[in-house]
C-alpha cells in the first residue's frame, strides 16, 4: 500500500522492516505495490510498482491482474499476501502448487464499519476477503485475538493460523539519548511529566477518551502535559475537545512525526498510552516505546495485552473508558504504581521483539 516511510502506516511498516530481513537471508523477493520507486536503494529486492496511488481502483485493480497475467519470470517458492483488495484481482491468475500465505492484518469489513461506511460497502468488502482467505493456505497473524477474528468471523481453521507477533528494529528504537537530551533537541519542557501517543486520528483509536482522561489527570498532576502525534480526519473535532475541556495547557498536538524523529519522541517521554477503542491487532507502538525505555500503557483491547500482561500487567488499563485510563495514569504518575526502570523495557522488547528473532519465524511459514 505504498513504500514505508515516504508512506508511512503500521502495515507498510511491517513489511519494510520484514523485507529488510528476509534481504540478509539472500532471498531473491519481488514486492508488489502502489506508489513503489524504482529500487529499494541498498535492499536486494525487485520493486513492482503496479499503480500510482492517486489512480482509480478500478485501474489499479486492473494494473495488478495485467501485471501477474503477463508475468513472465520463473515461479516463486512462496507468495505472500498482505491486502485482500490487492490479493483479489490476481486470484484467477494465481500460480498453482506454490503456497499462498496470507497476512491477516485485520479485518477489512469491521474497520469500515467501525469508521462508520455504509452497510453495502462493508458487505462487499467481507465478500472481498472471504474471496481471499479462501483462496490461501495459510495465515500469520501478529496475536491470539487476530486468530481469534480470523477463525470466527471468516471461519478459517485454527490449524492454518500461525500467531507471529510483530517485530521492532531494535538499533534504531534505542534509549541512546537521556530523557532530558531528547526533550532539549524537541524543544519540550524539563519540569513536568510528558505522556506521549502517536495514533491516526480516527475513531477507534480511543483519543476523545485520552483527553477525558487527561480532565482528570490535571486536576491530581498538574504538572502533566499530553503531546499527539498523527494526523486524520478527527483533527478539529478533538481540538475543540481540548479547548472544551480547558486544556490548551496540557495538550499539544505534534502533527506528523517524521519516521527518524520517533526514537527521540519516545525517549523524551515519561510514558507512552495506547488508548485503542477497538480492533488493536499487535500494538506495534508498544513494542517500540519499550524497545527505547520508555514503559507504555494501553487499554485491554486486542492483541496488545499479549504484549504487555508478561512483562509488566498493572500497564493496562481494567476498561477501556476514560475514568479506567485516568485511574491508572494517576497512579502511575503519583508513584503509587512504580513505572518499570529503563533498562528492563528495553531488554523485554529486545529478547521478545527484535526482528532478528521474529523474521526466520515467518520465513519457516512462508517456505513450510
Amino acid at each position: 500500500m505504498g513504500w514505508f516511510p515516504h508512506t508511512p502506516g503500521g502495515l507498510n511498516r511491517y513489511v519494510y522492516e520484514l523485507l529488510c530481513q528476509l534481504a540478509t537471508q539472500q532471498d531473491c523477493i519481488e514486492l508488489w505495490g502502489i506508489g513503489l520507486p524504482d529500487s529499494a536503494l541498498d535492499l536486494p529486492l525487485q520493486l513492482i510498482n503496479l499503480a500510482s496511488p492517486v489512480s482509480s481502483l478500478p485501474k489499479r485493480l486492473w494494473a495488478f491482474h495485467r501485471q501477474l497475467s503477463c508475468r513472465q519470470a520463473a515461479l516463486p517458492d512462496a507468495i505472500n499476501l498482505h491486502f485482500a483488495l490487492y490479493g483479489f484481482p490476481l486470484l484467477r491468475d494465481l500460480p498453482k502448487n506454490i503456497p499462498i500465505t496470507c497476512h491477516f492484518h485485520g479485518p477489512w469489513a469491521g474497520e469500515s464499519q467501525q469508521e462508520g461506511d455504509s452497510q453495502w460497502q462493508v458487505l462487499l468488502k467481507y465478500w472481498i476477503e472471504q474471496q481471499v482467505y479462501r483462496r490461501c493456505d495459510r495465515f500469520i497473524v501478529l496475536s491470539k485475538a487476530f486468530g481469534r477474528i480470523l477463525h470466527e468471523q471468516y471461519r478459517v481453521p485454527w490449524e492454518k493460523i500461525h500467531i507471529i507477533p510483530g517485530g521492532v528494529n531494535t538499533d534504531r528504537f534505542q534509549p541512546n539519548l537521556s530523557r532530558e537530551e531528547a526533550r532539549l533537541r524537541l524543544g519540550w519542557p524539563l519540569d513536568r511529566q510528558i505522556l506521549f501517543t502517536p495514533r491516526r486520528l480516527v475513531q477507534r483509536m480511543g483519543l476523545d477518551k485520552l483527553l477525558l482522561a487527561m480532565a482528570e489527570v490535571q486536576r491530581k498532576v498538574p504538572e502533566a502535559w499530553l503531546a499527539i502525534a498523527g494526523k486524520g480526519p478527527l483533527r478539529p473535532s478533538l481540538e475543540q475537545q481540548v479547548e472544551a475541556l480547558n486544556l490548551n495547557q496540557y495538550v499539544q498536538f505534534l502533527g506528523y512525526v517524521p519516521d527518524e524523529q520517533l526514537p527521540i519522541t519516545y525517549q523524551a517521554a515519561d510514558l507512552t498510552v495506547v488508548p485503542s477503542q477497538s480492533l488493536e491487532g499487535f500494538g506495534l507502538i508498544l513494542v517500540e516505546s519499550l524497545a527505547c525505555g520508555t514503559p507504555a500503557l494501553c487499554t485491554p483491547v486486542g492483541g496488545m495485552p499479549e504484549i504487555i500482561a508478561p512483562f509488566y500487567p498493572d500497564l493496562i488499563t481494567d476498561s477501556v473508558k476514560s475514568d479506567a485510563i485516568a485511574d491508572r495514569l494517576i497512579e502511575l504518575l503519583t508513584g503509587t504504581l512504580p513505572l518499570p526502570p529503563r533498562m528492563d523495557c528495553r531488554n523485554y522488547a529486545q529478547q521478545h521483539f527484535d526482528w532478528q528473532l521474529i523474521a526466520p519465524k515467518v520465513r519457516n511459514v512462508l517456505l513450510s
